[in-house]
């Protein structure tokens, strides 16, 4: 093998490596990617159905309930509203008539199963994807 070979093969095979370690990095981005959709979004079917995603809004007041470590709840955007069940320890701000946003999936009932809630950590503060959310649907929310 000629030196203008070997050096086109390492090359090749330079390129090859760096394309599979590319390809890599990009699945395991992809499969961790968390979209946020809204509680209108996920009721209109424009969540996936197969993947991870998130969903904001306000939990409805009277919503919660607890068993041991279960809880379920209701988040809302003012229009629509998609029950939501977690295990684990809620975090300590988690409240009724206050923001959250859930992460995990939808089953086949259409209840979300999370994984994991994030709440808001003082008075004045709402996630800001729950804030959009709630706003746009007070936008397209008829008026009596």
């Amino acid at each position: 093998m000629k030196a203008y070979q070997k050096r086109l093969a390492l090359i090749a095979a330079g390129l090859a490596a760096l394309g599979v370690a590319t390809a890599l990095v990009l699945n395991a981005l992809n499969s961790n990617a968390a979209f946020f959709y809204t509680p209108t979004q996920v009721g209109g079917g424009e969540a996936p159905q197969d993947r991870a995603f998130r969903v904001g809004g306000l939990v409805r007041p009277g919503s919660l309930r607890r068993d041991q470590l279960t809880a379920t709840f209701v988040i809302t955007d003012t229009v629509r509203e998609v029950p939501v069940a977690y295990t684990g320890i809620l975090p300590d701000l988690f409240q009724e008539g206050k923001g959250a946003v859930a992460q995990g999936r939808l089953d086949d009932q259409g209840r979300f199963i999370a994984t994991s809630v994030l709440a808001k950590h003082d008075e004045n503060y709402m996630p800001p994807e729950a804030k959009h959310a709630v706003e746009q649907a007070e936008k397209t929310r008829p008026r009596p």
